[in-house]
């Protein structure tokens, strides 16, 4: 059975929701979604083998995104979060506006920049917020226009960190190099501005560094994680949005799909997930 068949063959029937990423960020939103939904079925997709995303460029983002996409519908999921701020930002919305009404307009693709956007504004007391976040985040505006759009009066200042996910992900969180990249880049973010009071985590992987970060970021700031966010906010969605709820499976079960080697995923994912976990390989992503 090819993916488009599989996908016709699941419109319209429960399934689990889909989580994809990159590679092993999105799994600190797995994990908040899986504590806001206990009885809730998951899969999650990371696209190790084509990780790191984050200085690709649109074009190929947007392709290996709805590859995932896809392929994750074919799995029977009616509700996929793209866990992942490079793909929310540069395929989120083509695939929301192009992509899903070929596919089947009755599924649903979110996002995390959005649910973010929405609260800081709560947050501010200055007006002045800092995001750290991948080149590919930063350049794509993509959290200016969403801020712009809800809070008008905010001001964002940005600063790219592009050695905070190999630093992850070579499991370095700990290291000395981990404190000099992260002192060095958020030191630039707040000469930018002395009232930024609160700090968007614009990436996945960086809730791992959050000791290091609370540790050279100004006392009493904001800082925030995207995991309670995006669960909180999909909790919300499904209370609104019944169609969607009654769709989603509830064995509390979770598969782990990975393009790379599942061996060293399941091992640095159970890390992400502070338990141990077991993954399968799929070879390709147009491939069931």
């Amino acid at each position: 059975m090819t993916i488009s068949d599989a996908i016709k063959a699941t419109v319209g029937q429960p399934g689990p929701i889909g989580v994809f990423d990159s590679g092993y960020g999105g799994l600190t939103i797995l994990r908040s979604l899986k504590q806001a939904l206990p009885d809730a079925d998951f899969i999650y997709l990371g696209d190790n083998a084509r990780a790191p995303y984050g200085n690709r460029s649109f074009d190929l983002i947007y392709h290996f995104t709805l590859e995932a996409v896809r392929y994750l519908f074919a799995k029977g999921c009616q509700l996929i979060i793209i866990a992942c701020n490079t793909a929310s930002a540069k395929a989120l919305r083509t695939i929301q506006q192009r992509d899903l009404p070929l596919l089947d307009a009755s599924r649903r693709v979110l996002g995390v920049i959005r649910p973010t956007a929405e609260i800081v504004g709560e947050l501010s007391k200055t007006g002045a917020i800092g995001l750290v976040g991948t080149p590919g985040t930063v350049a794509s505006k993509s959290y200016d226009i969403e801020i712009e759009k809800l809070h008008p009066d905010l001001r964002l200042y940005s600063k790219a960190c592009p050695m905070w996910v190999p630093l992850v992900e070579n499991m370095e969180s700990d290291s000395e190099g981990a404190d000099y990249f992260v002192k060095r880049d958020l030191n630039d973010l707040f000469s930018k501005a002395n009232d930024i009071d609160t700090l968007i985590l614009g990436c996945t992987h960086y809730p791992l560094l959050i000791e290091k970060i609370r540790k050279y970021s100004p006392a009493g700031i904001n800082i925030l994680p995207q995991g309670d966010i995006v669960s909180s906010s999909l909790t919300d969605y499904l209370k609104r949005h019944p169609e969607i709820d009654t769709r989603i499976t509830r064995g509390a079960v979770t598969d782990y799909i990975t393009t790379e080697e599942p061996d060293k995923f399941s091992t640095l994912a159970a890390v992400f997930m502070g338990a141990p976990i077991k993954a399968c390989r799929v070879h390709s992503l147009t491939d069931l």
